[in-house]
């Protein structure tokens, strides 16, 4: 046992040391909070004296065993958040604590279903089904037996709200419906405008929050639609505003477990069980225990095992680590990655050869083993979504036509030559205007994987002729900043974890740029461009065309022609596909099913497989 733990420490000394050298300097935590003070128990009043009456005497009963109570449940996760007052409990904006825990949101403001990619069949949670009825409706279909923390009833009315104030934030279901209508307390219809076969897939993964806590804004913003009013008026631009800004003053939720308040620490939350939930029978965990903080923080606690799973990208040295205490990893898919996300505002980043020249230059392969090791893997065709999906939407013939952009530093000078670029007496490229191809590249310094990316990019881009210098930031401050536009060049996400391409597009082209951001114009990328050929495009209306209609095998035409215009073009330049390297550690922990199991191919931020265990019970106390 002493070299067991001896190995640990060393461990976490090494692993912390390594982590701490490409990591921005710690910021203090502070102590944890003391509990209150004990107070003084009062002793009762004496009772008023009576004459003593004679009993006989009886003899002493036997004395009775008294069991302790049962010690509280915990199963202990890690995920980033923002302590208030920055952060707060409106879900709907950037900052929020419920939607900033990512897959821990599930368990709090609940979502209508899951999907089970290993069957292509639907979990469901606040909703009993959905049912797509042609041509142009869905109908969700809720359960009966649901009520919110606050006591009041789910139904219907919390689903219109949801989706009204969502409208407000221009998400993009609303590309394709034009209604959402409660046709009563159990049922709500939502009408295509543009059918498609994405929608039912949008419906059933929304958290629905509260209208206790959102109806009075949904009640403007319906106001608003019913006078006509778009994004455009000055009304719905002071409703964004009042929306993005409201505070609620706590969280109401749907789900098994809350946030207690008072128990947010720079350090760690707890989430605590919800007695009244629809399905607090079959959780069995009594708490959830959260630990702040990305990949330096979060890598001592798995190697001491206060931390029960991560979905963090730990580098190398930290997976080994693992290993050699016999750790479990889980190598899920994620579907997604990171990428190079270009300011079109900065010439000549808006020209597409310069983004051509970059993915030649790049060893993807070598960057991804230098980042995650064997999670890490060089993206190959290049389409906008992952490597896993594209063979079940393109043919194989059209795959032929894909270019895989292989390292070849000698096509990407031949393109810069070719509109007029020359290299300068110091080696670094100057554009056709005579300024240095100089640029910094944005990272979020906490993302350990993507630190390690950015850095290896650098050197390889560097070693070419660009001039690249690396600028690591707050991962929760890199979304705003690229969403302002307050950037060169960043290294966010590409792809999504969805089994429809048309969601990894929605992430590459839509959510930085002025198509989905409320914050800023972002990538600012032209949806609007020529291709090589000469001919004319309008991507927006290719990406939103490519899932119109209900039969998926008929949109595998449009998905087609999107990947062919995103590889052309490469208005984000993708790197590698993560996989996952999340320890899953047996400590407090029993029912982790075996490698092979259809769950782990759910994908880790979409529809996370260890989540959905909680729920079902499938995960417990050991």
């Amino acid at each position: 046992m002493k070299s067991q733990f001896a190995k640990i420490a060393c461990l976490v000394a090494v692993v912390t040391l390594l982590a701490s050298a490409c990591a921005p300097a710690a910021t203090p935590t502070p102590a944890p909070t003391q509990p209150p003070a004990a107070q003084p128990t009062t002793a009762p009043a004496q009772p008023t004296a009576v004459p003593p009456t004679p009993v006989p005497p009886t003899k002493a009963p036997a004395p009775t065993a008294t069991t302790a109570p049962a010690k509280a449940t915990e199963f202990h996760g890690a995920f980033p958040y923002q302590v208030p007052p920055t952060g707060h409990w409106n879900s709907f904006v950037t900052n929020g604590i419920p939607n900033g825990l990512a897959i821990y949101w599930d368990l709090l403001e609940m979502m209508p279903a899951r999907y089970n990619w290993g069957d292509g069949t639907w979990t469901y949670y606040m909703a009993e089904k959905a049912e797509t009825v042609p041509p142009d409706k869905v109908v969700l279909t809720l359960r009966k037996d649901a009520k919110w923390s606050d006591g009041k009833a789910f139904t219907a009315k919390d689903v219109v709200a949801t989706f009204d104030v969502g409208r407000l934030f221009n998400w993009s279901v609303f590309n394709y419906v034009d209604t959402v209508t409660a046709k009563d307390d159990y049922t709500v219809e939502f009408h295509m405008n543009k059918p498609s076969s994405i929608v039912q897939r949008y419906i059933l993964t929304e958290h629905i929050r509260s209208a206790a806590t959102y109806g009075a804004l949904a009640d403007k913003m319906a106001a608003l639609l019913k006078a006509g009013k778009n994004k455009d008026a000055d009304e719905w631009k002071a409703l964004l505003k009042e929306a993005t800004e409201y505070r609620p003053a706590g969280l109401i939720v749907s789900g098994p477990f809350n946030i207690d308040p008072k128990n947010i620490t720079e350090a760690q939350l707890t989430m605590v069980k919800v007695p009244t939930a629809w399905n607090a029978g079959k959780v069995k965990f009594d708490k959830i225990v959260l630990f702040n903080g990305e990949t330096p923080t979060v890598t001592p606690l798995v190697l001491a095992g206060d931390v029960d799973y991560a979905t963090h990208g730990f580098p190398p040295a930290t997976e080994k680590a693992y290993v050699d205490l016999k750790i479990r990893i889980l190598r899920a898919p994620v579907y997604t990655g990171p990428a190079f996300f270009f300011n079109n505002d900065i010439y000549p980043l808006s020209r597409k050869e310069v983004r051509q020249a970059m993915a030649y230059a790049l060893k993807r392969d070598e960057n991804g083993t230098a980042s995650l090791g064997d999670s890490g893997k060089a993206v190959k065709y290049m389409a906008g979504f992952s490597d896993n999906l594209v063979p079940l939407w393109i043919s194989e013939a059209d795959l032929k036509t894909l270019n895989t952009y292989d390292y070849d530093t000698k096509k990407a000078e031949a393109l810069l030559t070719g509109i007029g670029f020359k290299k300068g007496a110091d080696g670094v490229w100057v554009d056709d205007k005579g300024k240095p191809c100089a640029w910094e590249l944005m990272v979020p310094a906490d993302f350990a994987d993507w630190s390690a990316a950015a850095e290896n990019a650098a050197q390889q881009l560097n070693k070419f002729g660009f001039k690249i210098t690396v600028r690591g930031i707050n991962f929760q401050q890199e979304g705003p900043e690229v969403r302002a536009g307050k950037f060169q060049i960043a290294i966010r996400s590409w792809g999504a974890g969805n089994p429809h391409p048309y969601f990894s597009y929605v992430a590459d082209l839509y959510v930085d740029n002025y198509v989905q951001s409320t914050e800023g114009k972002g990538q600012n990328f032209p949806m609007k461009q020529k291709l090589a050929d000469g001919a004319d495009v309008d991507l927006q209306a290719l990406v939103n065309g490519s899932v119109e209609g209900l039969d998926e095998a008929a949109q595998k035409k449009g998905i087609t022609t999107v990947a062919k215009v995103f590889n052309d073009l490469l208005p984000v330049v993708p790197i590698w596909e993560r996989y996952g390297n999340n320890p899953a550690r047996d400590t407090r922990v029993t029912g982790w099913p075996p490698d092979g199991d259809k769950r782990y191919k759910n994908a880790v931020y979409g529809d996370n497989f260890v989540v959905m265990m909680i729920l079902d019970g499938t995960l417990g106390p050991k």
